[in-house]
């Protein structure tokens, strides 16, 4: 009788305090190379899950609770700076072998280019997913969400139709049921993102990987082909999805970033020195 396999550990929840505020991120551990997964608007480090988690233990996957979102603390700003500067200290925090490759779906996917760009010695390749270099949207609609709800299914319902994109943010609070950011802070942090980005993206040359979904309303065909002509070593990948091309075909996105990853140049096996932490 075959014996049967142990499941694969869960990831763990760490956090590094920087300059007074929480960053929290899940961690798969393990020793392969170092992968970070940066979620967009209204996400959190969850949202990969499961498939970022797939290419564990391959690859060790953190997933970051980027600024104001999930369980990290509330910021100062929501500037392309602060973003940026959050993920550099992770990544110094962490101090793996190597740069990392860093995915980041919507707004994550513009401050992993933007890190790439301002730090290229941290970056080993880019996944982005469904975002442009020419960023203009209205999360307006999400000051009409409600602070409390006495229940998990009264919230729910005052979400309507936003409610299925918005069950990882759902938290019981002492005071009644509520989201894991406030909705003032992503309609900021989405003003704040809106603009042109294109120096950024063609800030730096290591591979990467522009993932499309062919209904996506973020981010058009003749935009994403732009992007990849203008940009040395990028690869465009289009799957039949919307926006969220991760939680709309899994299996399609893992397998488009695991090929990418095969593909990769070897590990360099260059250990980053730890920042120091802030208090």
């Amino acid at each position: 009788m075959s014996a049967t396999p142990e499941p694969e550990p869960e990831p763990v929840r760490a956090t590094l305090q920087l300059s007074g505020r929480r960053l929290s991120y899940l961690d798969s551990g393990g020793p392969g190379p170092l992968l970070l997964a940066l979620h967009g608007h209204f996400g959190e480090a969850r949202t990969f899950a499961p498939p970022a988690w797939q290419l564990a233990p391959d690859w060790r996957v953190v997933a970051l609770d980027q600024r104001g979102h999930g369980h990290s603390g509330r910021p100062p700003d929501f500037s392309r700076e602060g973003y940026v500067e959050d993920t550099a200290a992770v990544l110094h925090h962490l101090g793996g072998p190597g740069p990392a490759v860093v995915l980041g779906h919507s707004l994550g996917g513009v401050n992993a280019y933007h890190l790439a760009a301002r730090h290229p010695r941290l970056v080993r390749a880019l996944v982005i997913e469904d975002i442009g270099a020419e960023v203009d949207g209205d999360l307006s609609f999400c000051l009409t969400w409600p602070h409390r709800a006495p229940t998990r299914p009264a919230l729910l319902e005052a979400l309507g139709a936003s409610a299925p994109h918005l069950t990882d943010a759902v938290r019981e609070y002492g005071d009644g049921w509520g989201l894991a950011f406030r909705p003032q802070d992503m309609a900021a942090s989405q003003r704040a993102l809106n603009g042109d980005h294109w120096r950024a993206w063609l800030g730096s040359d290591c591979p990467a990987l522009l993932l499309r979904g062919t209904r996506s309303g973020v981010l058009s065909a003749r935009h994403a082909r732009a992007m990849a002509a203008a940009r040395p070593h990028t690869r465009l990948v289009e799957l039949p999805t919307g926006h969220s091309v991760h939680a709309t075909d899994p299996e399609g996105f893992a397998e488009a970033v695991r090929t990418f990853l095969g593909a990769l140049p070897p590990h360099p096996h260059i250990r980053l020195p730890r920042a120091r932490r802030a208090g």
